[in-house]
């Protein structure tokens, strides 16, 4: 197991929602369960978000429990293979060069417009 100080300086995901029915912002990081926090700003919600961070960090080391380190984007290469129908491939061809981009930038365009839907 690492030091507090070790785990500290990793750089751990931290992800920033607005609070819209309270107000302010929460914060959580998804590579550590149960952390979260929240602030009247974006800016003391992440001070807070470190401290609890840190927090969370003490109280896992001292109860023996793993920590998982923070997820490298180094395992994902960028790219996939997908097989789809023929009529779905020409509207996208079509669809794209409407839009006057690759076929690929306007897949990507609907992946993260998608996924967006879903993430919230």
């Amino acid at each position: 197991m690492k030091t507090l100080n070790e785990y500290m300086a990793m750089s751990y995901r931290m992800e920033i929602v607005e609070d819209k029915d309270e107000g302010g912002f929460v914060v959580t990081y998804p590579d550590l369960p149960g952390c979260i926090t929240c602030g009247e700003t974006i800016e003391s919600a992440v001070k807070n978000a470190l401290d609890a961070k840190k927090a969370w960090i003490e109280a896992a080391i001292d109860e023996g429990i793993e920590i998982r380190e923070p997820d490298s984007l180094e395992a994902y290469s960028g790219q996939f293979k997908l097989r789809i129908p023929r009529s779905l491939h020409r509207d996208l061809a079509e669809h794209s060069q409407k839009e006057g981009v690759s076929m690929n930038q306007y897949c990507v365009y609907l992946l993260s417009k998608n996924d967006a839907l879903y993430a919230g």
